[in-house]
Protein backbone atom coordinates (compact mmCIF):
# COMPACT_ATOMS: atom_id res chain seq x y z
CA UNK A 1 0.00 0.00 0.00
CA UNK A 2 1.07 3.35 -0.52
CA UNK A 3 2.01 5.54 2.25
CA UNK A 4 1.84 9.63 2.47
CA UNK A 5 4.92 11.26 3.71
CA UNK A 6 6.67 14.37 3.52
CA UNK A 7 10.51 15.48 2.62
CA UNK A 8 12.05 16.65 6.16
CA UNK A 9 14.72 19.58 4.34
CA UNK A 10 11.17 22.15 4.86
CA UNK A 11 11.58 21.70 8.52
CA UNK A 12 15.18 22.31 9.14
CA UNK A 13 15.03 23.60 12.87
CA UNK A 14 13.42 20.53 13.84
CA UNK A 15 14.75 17.83 15.92
CA UNK A 16 14.32 13.99 14.34
CA UNK A 17 11.70 13.56 17.18
CA UNK A 18 10.02 16.73 16.43
CA UNK A 19 10.14 15.78 12.35
CA UNK A 20 8.10 12.40 13.74
CA UNK A 21 6.07 14.06 15.63
CA UNK A 22 4.70 17.00 13.38
CA UNK A 23 4.32 13.94 10.92
CA UNK A 24 2.16 11.58 13.47
CA UNK A 25 -0.09 14.51 14.75
CA UNK A 26 -0.56 15.36 10.99
CA UNK A 27 -1.55 12.06 9.60
CA UNK A 28 1.59 11.26 7.84
CA UNK A 29 2.63 7.58 7.80
CA UNK A 30 6.23 8.51 6.52
CA UNK A 31 9.07 11.04 6.16
CA UNK A 32 11.87 11.31 3.72
CA UNK A 33 14.82 12.10 6.06
CA UNK A 34 17.62 14.54 5.38
CA UNK A 35 20.97 13.12 5.66
CA UNK A 36 23.55 15.91 4.94
CA UNK A 37 26.84 16.05 6.66
CA UNK A 38 26.93 18.98 9.05
CA UNK A 39 28.04 22.29 7.71
CA UNK A 40 27.30 25.27 5.67
CA UNK A 41 24.13 24.68 2.99
CA UNK A 42 25.25 25.84 -0.34
CA UNK A 43 22.02 26.23 -1.35
CA UNK A 44 18.42 26.21 -0.18
CA UNK A 45 16.61 23.13 1.05
CA UNK A 46 20.33 21.80 1.40
CA UNK A 47 22.54 21.37 4.17
CA UNK A 48 19.77 19.80 6.55
CA UNK A 49 20.81 16.75 8.73
CA UNK A 50 17.55 15.05 10.83
CA UNK A 51 20.27 12.19 11.07
CA UNK A 52 24.03 12.65 11.12
CA UNK A 53 24.80 8.77 9.41
CA UNK A 54 28.30 9.58 10.83
CA UNK A 55 27.43 9.39 14.32
CA UNK A 56 24.91 6.50 13.56
CA UNK A 57 26.18 3.86 15.88
CA UNK A 58 24.30 1.13 17.83
CA UNK A 59 22.86 3.30 20.89
CA UNK A 60 22.09 6.15 17.64
CA UNK A 61 19.97 3.11 15.74
CA UNK A 62 17.94 1.95 19.09
CA UNK A 63 17.49 5.40 19.33
CA UNK A 64 15.53 6.21 16.19
CA UNK A 65 14.31 2.41 15.75
CA UNK A 66 12.23 3.57 19.60
CA UNK A 67 11.11 6.98 18.35
CA UNK A 68 9.89 5.26 15.19
CA UNK A 69 7.65 2.73 16.94
CA UNK A 70 6.46 5.74 19.56
CA UNK A 71 5.04 7.96 16.55
CA UNK A 72 4.41 5.28 14.34
CA UNK A 73 6.15 6.89 11.68
CA UNK A 74 7.95 5.13 9.47
CA UNK A 75 10.90 6.41 7.45
CA UNK A 76 10.17 6.47 3.72
CA UNK A 77 14.33 6.71 2.64
CA UNK A 78 17.35 8.64 3.83
CA UNK A 79 17.63 11.69 1.27
CA UNK A 80 21.28 13.56 0.47
CA UNK A 81 20.93 15.52 -2.98
CA UNK A 82 24.76 17.24 -3.73
CA UNK A 83 26.71 17.30 -7.21
CA UNK A 84 28.73 14.16 -7.25
CA UNK A 85 30.03 15.54 -10.97
CA UNK A 86 30.62 18.87 -9.85
CA UNK A 87 34.05 20.63 -11.73
CA UNK A 88 35.17 20.74 -8.32
CA UNK A 89 37.17 17.63 -7.39
CA UNK A 90 37.57 18.03 -4.01
CA UNK A 91 33.65 19.06 -3.71
CA UNK A 92 32.79 15.91 -5.84
CA UNK A 93 35.02 13.87 -3.72
CA UNK A 94 33.05 14.41 -0.58
CA UNK A 95 29.70 14.16 -2.55
CA UNK A 96 30.57 10.37 -3.52
CA UNK A 97 32.32 9.36 -0.16
CA UNK A 98 28.70 10.78 1.87
CA UNK A 99 26.40 9.47 -0.65
CA UNK A 100 28.22 5.59 -0.22
CA UNK A 101 27.79 6.62 3.68
CA UNK A 102 24.29 7.72 3.27
CA UNK A 103 23.42 4.13 1.24
CA UNK A 104 25.69 2.11 4.48
CA UNK A 105 23.44 3.81 6.89
CA UNK A 106 20.52 2.88 5.15
CA UNK A 107 21.29 -0.87 5.21
CA UNK A 108 22.31 -0.53 9.04
CA UNK A 109 19.01 1.18 9.60
CA UNK A 110 16.93 -2.29 8.02
CA UNK A 111 15.87 0.61 5.32
CA UNK A 112 15.52 -0.04 1.37
CA UNK A 113 15.40 3.32 -0.24
CA UNK A 114 18.44 6.10 -0.93
CA UNK A 115 17.46 9.10 -2.71
CA UNK A 116 20.12 11.37 -4.43
CA UNK A 117 21.18 13.40 -7.43
CA UNK A 118 23.42 12.17 -10.51
CA UNK A 119 25.13 15.30 -10.44
CA UNK A 120 26.48 17.08 -13.50
CA UNK A 121 29.08 19.38 -15.09
CA UNK A 122 26.71 21.83 -15.68
CA UNK A 123 28.97 23.90 -18.39
CA UNK A 124 29.33 20.20 -20.31
CA UNK A 125 26.65 18.80 -22.71
CA UNK A 126 25.48 15.20 -21.43
CA UNK A 127 27.49 13.40 -23.96
CA UNK A 128 30.88 15.01 -22.86
CA UNK A 129 29.59 14.29 -18.98
CA UNK A 130 28.88 10.86 -19.96
CA UNK A 131 32.10 9.39 -19.50
CA UNK A 132 32.67 10.76 -15.99
CA UNK A 133 29.23 9.49 -14.91
CA UNK A 134 29.79 6.18 -15.80
CA UNK A 135 33.10 5.88 -13.59
CA UNK A 136 31.64 7.80 -10.86
CA UNK A 137 28.33 5.85 -10.72
CA UNK A 138 29.48 2.47 -11.82
CA UNK A 139 30.76 1.86 -7.84
CA UNK A 140 28.28 3.65 -6.21
CA UNK A 141 25.69 1.29 -7.31
CA UNK A 142 27.93 -1.96 -6.81
CA UNK A 143 27.87 -0.67 -3.43
CA UNK A 144 24.28 -0.18 -2.97
CA UNK A 145 23.74 -3.49 -4.49
CA UNK A 146 26.26 -4.76 -1.71
CA UNK A 147 24.34 -3.18 0.71
CA UNK A 148 20.63 -4.29 -0.49
CA UNK A 149 19.75 -0.49 -1.00
CA UNK A 150 17.85 1.06 -4.03
CA UNK A 151 18.92 4.38 -4.69
CA UNK A 152 16.80 6.59 -6.39
CA UNK A 153 17.29 10.04 -8.40
CA UNK A 154 15.12 12.44 -8.61
CA UNK A 155 14.50 13.86 -11.80
CA UNK A 156 15.14 17.28 -11.14
CA UNK A 157 17.71 19.09 -13.42
CA UNK A 158 18.84 21.54 -10.88
CA UNK A 159 18.71 24.54 -13.25
CA UNK A 160 16.99 27.13 -12.67
CA UNK A 161 19.30 30.13 -11.40
CA UNK A 162 22.14 31.67 -13.28
CA UNK A 163 24.97 29.64 -11.50
CA UNK A 164 22.97 26.80 -13.06
CA UNK A 165 22.89 27.38 -15.96
CA UNK A 166 23.36 26.66 -19.05
CA UNK A 167 23.01 22.57 -18.35
CA UNK A 168 21.96 22.29 -14.98
CA UNK A 169 23.40 20.28 -11.99
CA UNK A 170 21.54 16.80 -12.53
CA UNK A 171 21.59 14.73 -15.73
CA UNK A 172 18.82 12.79 -15.04
CA UNK A 173 16.46 15.40 -16.20
CA UNK A 174 14.46 13.07 -18.93
CA UNK A 175 13.43 10.04 -20.42
CA UNK A 176 15.90 9.93 -23.10
CA UNK A 177 19.07 9.97 -20.25
CA UNK A 178 17.51 7.77 -17.41
CA UNK A 179 16.65 5.47 -20.46
CA UNK A 180 20.32 5.58 -21.49
CA UNK A 181 21.39 5.42 -17.85
CA UNK A 182 19.68 2.18 -16.87
CA UNK A 183 21.07 0.59 -20.14
CA UNK A 184 24.51 1.46 -19.06
CA UNK A 185 24.30 0.62 -15.60
CA UNK A 186 21.95 -2.15 -15.40
CA UNK A 187 21.10 -3.10 -12.08
CA UNK A 188 18.06 -3.58 -10.03
CA UNK A 189 19.30 -0.77 -7.40
CA UNK A 190 19.31 1.78 -9.45
CA UNK A 191 16.08 3.92 -10.04
CA UNK A 192 14.06 6.66 -9.95
CA UNK A 193 12.74 9.40 -7.07
CA UNK A 194 9.69 10.71 -9.51
CA UNK A 195 8.64 14.31 -9.47
CA UNK A 196 5.78 15.03 -12.24
CA UNK A 197 6.82 19.11 -11.79
CA UNK A 198 9.67 19.00 -13.07
CA UNK A 199 8.71 17.21 -16.07
CA UNK A 200 5.99 20.12 -16.25
CA UNK A 201 7.81 23.51 -16.53
CA UNK A 202 10.10 21.80 -19.52
CA UNK A 203 6.50 21.39 -21.34
CA UNK A 204 6.67 17.62 -20.98
CA UNK A 205 4.60 14.84 -20.30
CA UNK A 206 4.19 13.71 -16.55
CA UNK A 207 2.04 10.57 -16.93
CA UNK A 208 3.84 8.77 -20.16
CA UNK A 209 7.32 8.07 -18.45
CA UNK A 210 5.35 6.58 -14.86
CA UNK A 211 4.28 3.80 -17.44
CA UNK A 212 7.81 2.90 -18.77
CA UNK A 213 9.86 3.28 -16.04
CA UNK A 214 7.13 1.25 -14.17
CA UNK A 215 10.09 -1.35 -12.36
CA UNK A 216 12.30 1.65 -11.81
CA UNK A 217 10.16 3.88 -9.81
CA UNK A 218 11.44 3.17 -6.32
CA UNK A 219 10.12 7.26 -4.63
CA UNK A 220 7.90 9.31 -5.08
CA UNK A 221 8.03 13.54 -4.22
CA UNK A 222 4.68 15.38 -4.74
CA UNK A 223 5.70 18.39 -5.55
CA UNK A 224 3.16 20.69 -7.92
CA UNK A 225 4.89 24.02 -10.01
CA UNK A 226 2.61 26.84 -11.73
CA UNK A 227 4.09 27.95 -15.20
CA UNK A 228 2.92 31.76 -15.24
CA UNK A 229 2.30 33.05 -19.21
CA UNK A 230 2.33 36.34 -18.41
CA UNK A 231 5.69 35.83 -17.27
CA UNK A 232 6.94 33.48 -19.86
CA UNK A 233 5.49 35.84 -22.97
CA UNK A 234 8.06 38.20 -21.41
CA UNK A 235 11.22 36.02 -21.50
CA UNK A 236 10.97 33.28 -23.02
CA UNK A 237 11.56 29.06 -22.60
CA UNK A 238 15.65 30.11 -23.00
CA UNK A 239 15.21 32.23 -19.31
CA UNK A 240 16.30 31.28 -16.22
CA UNK A 241 13.33 28.68 -15.52
CA UNK A 242 12.88 30.69 -12.10
CA UNK A 243 11.84 33.56 -14.40
CA UNK A 244 8.88 32.29 -15.58
CA UNK A 245 7.95 29.13 -12.95
CA UNK A 246 7.39 28.80 -9.72
CA UNK A 247 7.09 25.89 -7.45
CA UNK A 248 3.52 25.00 -5.59
CA UNK A 249 2.04 23.37 -3.02
CA UNK A 250 -0.02 19.76 -4.55
CA UNK A 251 -3.01 21.25 -5.80
CA UNK A 252 -1.95 24.75 -6.76
CA UNK A 253 -0.02 24.07 -9.79
CA UNK A 254 -0.43 22.26 -13.33
CA UNK A 255 -0.60 18.54 -12.13
CA UNK A 256 -3.83 16.99 -12.73
CA UNK A 257 -3.19 15.05 -9.60
CA UNK A 258 -6.34 12.56 -9.99
CA UNK A 259 -4.70 11.75 -13.75
CA UNK A 260 -1.29 11.38 -11.71
CA UNK A 261 -2.96 8.77 -8.89
CA UNK A 262 -4.99 7.04 -11.71
CA UNK A 263 -1.45 6.05 -13.72
CA UNK A 264 0.39 5.40 -10.61
CA UNK A 265 -1.98 2.81 -9.26
CA UNK A 266 -2.11 1.61 -12.61
CA UNK A 267 1.80 0.59 -12.48
CA UNK A 268 1.12 -1.48 -9.08
CA UNK A 269 3.43 0.91 -7.29
CA UNK A 270 3.25 0.61 -3.27
CA UNK A 271 6.08 2.52 -2.17
CA UNK A 272 6.23 6.02 -0.31
CA UNK A 273 4.70 9.46 -1.43
CA UNK A 274 6.12 12.48 -0.34
CA UNK A 275 5.38 15.88 -0.27
CA UNK A 276 8.31 18.43 -0.78
CA UNK A 277 7.31 21.65 0.44
CA UNK A 278 9.08 24.71 -1.75
CA UNK A 279 6.08 26.67 -2.19
CA UNK A 280 8.01 30.22 -1.03
CA UNK A 281 4.36 31.35 -0.22
CA UNK A 282 4.48 29.11 2.70
CA UNK A 283 8.08 29.96 4.16
CA UNK A 284 7.65 32.89 5.89
CA UNK A 285 7.67 30.83 9.83
CA UNK A 286 7.47 27.61 10.82
CA UNK A 287 3.97 27.79 11.31
CA UNK A 288 3.34 28.82 7.85
CA UNK A 289 5.58 25.59 7.01
CA UNK A 290 3.46 23.15 8.82
CA UNK A 291 0.37 24.98 7.55
CA UNK A 292 1.79 23.89 4.07
CA UNK A 293 2.16 20.54 5.22
CA UNK A 294 -1.36 19.90 6.89
CA UNK A 295 -2.95 21.59 3.51
CA UNK A 296 -0.40 18.97 1.45
CA UNK A 297 -1.63 16.21 3.35
CA UNK A 298 -5.60 17.28 3.13
CA UNK A 299 -5.31 17.77 -0.51
CA UNK A 300 -3.52 14.46 -1.32
CA UNK A 301 -5.63 11.88 1.02
CA UNK A 302 -8.12 12.31 -1.18
CA UNK A 303 -5.97 10.19 -3.96
CA UNK A 304 -4.45 7.19 -1.07
CA UNK A 305 -6.00 4.87 0.92
CA UNK A 306 -5.62 5.54 4.65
Amino acid sequence: MMKLGYVTAIVPELTFEEVLKTASAIGYQCVEVMCWPKGKATRRYAGITHIDVAELDEASISQITDLIAKYGVDISGLGYYPNPLAPDQAEAEQAVEHIKAVITATAKLGLSRMNTFVGRDWTKSVDDNWPRFLETWRPIIRHAEEEGVKVGIENCPMLFTQDEWPGGKNLAASPAIWRRMFEDIPSDNFGLNYDPSHLVFQQMDYLKPMREFTDKLFHVHAKDVRVDPHRLDECGILAHPNDYHSPKLPGMGEVNWGKFFSVLTDTGYQGPVCVEVEDRAYEGSLEDRKMALMQSHTFLRNFLPK
